[in-house]
């Protein structure tokens, strides 16, 4: 399958928007679309952004997206990359797409000489923790907490 993996552009946001729904309703988790437009515009477009997100677009289509932050670890004394989101639509899974995503993260995170990449992933997502065991992720038990504000 052709797909191309590039930065998202500004007037995709819509379209991100969308596919955000999908990953939560997919993660079985609650989302709401309302000013998400405004909001990630000002932090994607930013003079310094405070996330950068690209995009896989498959004949003219978006197919999915992966966003990604850098971050400190106090532990290693270095910066690291965390992959926030990686999220294909259901047609374009199976297709080695994610590895490319996966190599595409691996070239960023070494021209900004992280230490490490990191991500999470629920626990019922059986296929996306296969898969991330397959192109060498090593998996640490936490449980994740959030405080609502």
């Amino acid at each position: 399958m052709e797909h191309l993996i590039r930065a998202i552009r500004e007037e995709e946001l819509p379209r991100l928007v969308e596919m955000c729904r999908d990953h939560a309703a997919y993660e079985q988790a609650e989302y709401s679309e309302i000013n998400k437009v405004a909001q990630l515009k000002t932090a994607i477009f930013s003079e310094k952004p405070k996330v950068f997100c690209y995009v896989v677009e498959s004949n003219a289509e978006l197919a999915g997206y992966f966003s990604f932050t850098f971050d400190f670890s106090t532990w290693d004394a270095q910066t690291f990359l965390y992959l926030d989101t990686l999220y294909l639509e259901p047609a374009y899974r199976g297709f080695r797409i994610g590895e490319k995503i996966m190599g595409k993260l691996i070239e960023i995170a070494q021209e900004h000489n992280c230490v490490n990449i990191q991500w999470q992933t629920p626990e019922f997502n059986e296929g996306a923790i296969k898969f991330y065991k397959r192109i060498g992720g090593v998996a640490k038990n936490k449980v994740r907490f959030s405080y609502p504000l």
